[in-house]
């Protein structure tokens, strides 16, 4: 009966996305994928862009991370593109390019854990796994009435264990993209439209009044603020840029950056142990960026250097800048960096339009 009645919805009431109405599991698994912690409306552009440079499997695979990376630019958490580049060399290299119609070899690929796995198998290959994501949790403790915490192991169990017994023994992907429909659209966060829930009849958390409270969920601990100072490094049209190695934000390219500085004498003597004579220019404003655990306040200098030598990095032009992976948390820098580099005609002329 839940089946029926959430299929019969689904069939009247889908969405239109671009990464629906296909059973290729590589274009499966890149939208759920970039869907992990980013909006369905950003995700549209990537998927498109993505898939016009990496067609398939093996053109992912064969392709320089920093090309996947740039890429990926702007999605955010690149430990994503990262995993997705290293499974796309497993698939080819263990599978002859084939993804495994096998809910556990999926699960085993890189960045490819439970939901993921799920996702792919059901939407694929018809495998009946409930893909456990924030809408299924949220619409199956509502239905079934779960009113414990919802990331204790075992109430996440359960809840996967109750979705496996809801899906119907057909169209299992059908059933979990209409649980991340009804989710998205009618059973969401807050306060839900009960009223258009094709499950309202069924729906336990509806007929106790205490839809709006579920699911239920321990609060979440703030993310650690740190304090950055950002220091673009500028020498004759050209400004320094370093590869991390860090693993946040790992082999994407960034400006100097220095942790929990309390002023700029500490990020000076860091320039300089980088081989980098240079001189303060100006400050060039603030920016703040919010990662998973953290926060990233960040101070902008300007610094002139008087040659382009460096033990560490290097100094590129605009172009090759542009051409460089650079993560999300780098957009006010970039922004200013682009200033700095802009030829002095091309100012000009900015500043009269």
């Amino acid at each position: 009966m839940f089946s029926a009645l959430l299929l019969s919805w689904y069939d009247a009431h889908k969405r239109a996305l671009p990464f629906r109405g296909t059973k290729d599991p590589y274009r499966i698994w890149v939208s759920e994928i970039m869907l992990q912690q980013t909006r369905t409306e950003t995700v549209a552009g990537y998927y498109s862009r993505f898939l016009d440079r990496f067609p398939d499997v093996f053109a992912l695979a064969d392709a320089p991370e920093e090309d996947v990376l740039k890429c990926w630019e702007g999605l955010g958490y690149y430990s994503r593109a990262r995993n997705l580049h290293k499974a796309a060399k497993a698939v080819t290299e263990q599978y002859g390019g084939k993804f495994p119609a096998d809910l556990e070899k999926l699960r085993a690929l890189p960045g490819v854990g439970n939901y993921t796995a799920a996702a792919v198998a059901s939407i694929a290959f018809d495998l009946p796994a409930p893909a456990m994501d924030g809408n299924l949790t949220r619409v199956l403790s509502r239905f079934h009435g779960i009113r414990q915490d919802v990331d204790i192991p075992a109430v996440k169990r359960r809840l996967a264990d109750l979705g496996r017994e809801d899906m119907p023994d057909t169209r299992c992907g059908d059933f979990n993209q209409a649980l991340m429909d009804l989710g998205a659209t009618v059973c969401t966060p807050g306060t839900p439209d009960c009223e258009v829930c094709p499950l309202r009849p069924l729906c336990n958390a509806y007929h106790e009044g205490d839809a709006e409270t579920l699911p239920i969920k321990a609060a979440a601990k703030p993310p650690k603020e740190i304090q950055m100072a950002v220091a673009l490094i500028t020498c004759q049209g050209r400004i320094w840029m370093n590869q991390r190695k860090e693993t946040l934000l790992k082999n994407l390219w960034v400006y100097h950056l220095t942790e929990n500085d309390e002023n700029r004498q500490d990020m000076e003597k860091a320039i300089k142990a980088l081989g980098i004579r240079a001189s303060y220019t100006s400050g060039l404003g603030s920016a703040r960026h919010i990662f998973t655990h953290r926060v990233w306040n960040m101070t902008l200098y300007h610094y002139e250097a008087a040659s382009a030598e460096c033990r560490e990095g290097r100094f590129v032009t605009l172009n090759e800048m542009n051409a460089l992976p650079i993560p999300t948390a780098m957009k006010a820098a970039k922004e200013q960096a682009a200033k700095l580099l802009m030829p002095t005609d091309a100012k000009e002329g900015e500043n009269k339009a």
